[in-house]
């Protein structure tokens, strides 16, 4: 089989490259920042290459289960079992390569969401309080995030309407850019190859590794066997492509679901803090004022 090794193209021009039946479209990526599309695809899809775009791209799942493989060129292959409501978040300034193969009788249908990098160079400098110089957001597969889901929702049913409105989608637009810089940004990210950092689908299987349990004790060993390298290569390589170390990071993603839990549920913050891997009411607080700028309890008011 020869693949196609474009290495580059529009958001509108991705579409050629991906078999599928097109649903539904919005075209208003030029003037008013996003570019939405929702897709039927095909049920088994062999290895081809999905050229880079300059936009991040997300993909969320409408209906289907599929077991979802990626990998860098010529590298090993990752797979994601993804279902309704789980998302991809592409960043990548490279080709890459990817398959699938639905598991379910539904039929695999995605939506494809481009945001205007103007629209997030503005996200991110709201959040980050000033201007930054380089605008990447750290990539997902398969995640799955119900604060997102409710926004891309909402972009859905727009968008399958009669008379889809521009201006609304763009409202949309906005707040799926802030929700993104405020969760998913990767500040020490640039449009470079980035030489002597953790490749990226190592870096999904660490990152999968820290997430499956929160509460667990931090353990480097084990993180860095994950990532087949001793401690101190897997350190330095992981600081490289996430600008944190793999504790500061670990910490990170504790205090992103603890902010979840806060807000979604009415778990007490003791059982949040424990949920997070913090026995000490006192030791969690201190550590998410730490991260968060206010208590647990100011948070959640």
């Amino acid at each position: 089989m020869t693949l196609d090794v474009t290495e580059r193209t529009s958001a509108h021009g991705l579409e050629a490259h991906i078999r599928g039946k097109r649903i539904a479209a919005s075209d208003v990526l030029a003037d008013r920042d996003i570019l939405v599309q929702i897709f039927n695809r095909e049920r088994e899809e062999g290895n081809f290459i999905v050229p880079a775009v300059a936009e991040p791209l997300l993909v969320w799942i409408i209906s289907g289960n599929a077991a979802v493989q990626e990998r860098e060129l010529g590298g090993q292959w990752e797979t994601s079992e993804v279902a309704k409501g789980d998302f991809f978040l592409t960043t990548s300034a490279q080709p890459y390569e990817m398959r699938w193969n639905v598991s379910s009788a539904d039929a695999f249908e995605v939506m494809h969401i481009y945001l205007g990098v103007p629209l997030l160079e503005k996200a991110i400098h709201e959040v980050m309080g000033g201007p930054v110089e380089a605008v990447r957001l750290r990539e997902v597969s398969g995640g799955r995030d119900e604060g997102l889901s409710v926004l891309l929702e909402h972009v859905r049913l727009e968008l399958m309407g009669r008379g889809a409105s521009p201006l609304y989608l763009q409202g949309l637009a906005q707040c799926i850019a802030v929700y993104l810089a405020r969760n998913y940004l990767d500040s020490s990210a640039d449009d470079r190859p980035r030489r002597n950092a953790l490749p990226a689908y190592k870096f999904r299987r660490v990152l999968a590794a820290m997430e499956a349990d929160l509460a667990r004790d931090f353990n480097l060993r084990q993180l860095a066997e994950v990532a087949g390298m001793s401690e101190c290569h897997f350190s330095r390589m992981f600081k490289k492509a996430a600008g944190y170390s793999p504790l500061q990071f670990f910490i990170r993603l504790r205090m992103a679901r603890a902010r979840q839990l806060l807000l979604e549920t009415d778990q007490s913050i003791i059982d949040i803090g424990l949920e997070v891997g913090y026995s000490s009411h006192s030791h969690f607080s201190q550590v998410f004022k730490r991260e968060v700028g206010v208590t647990p309890t100011q948070y959640r008011q």
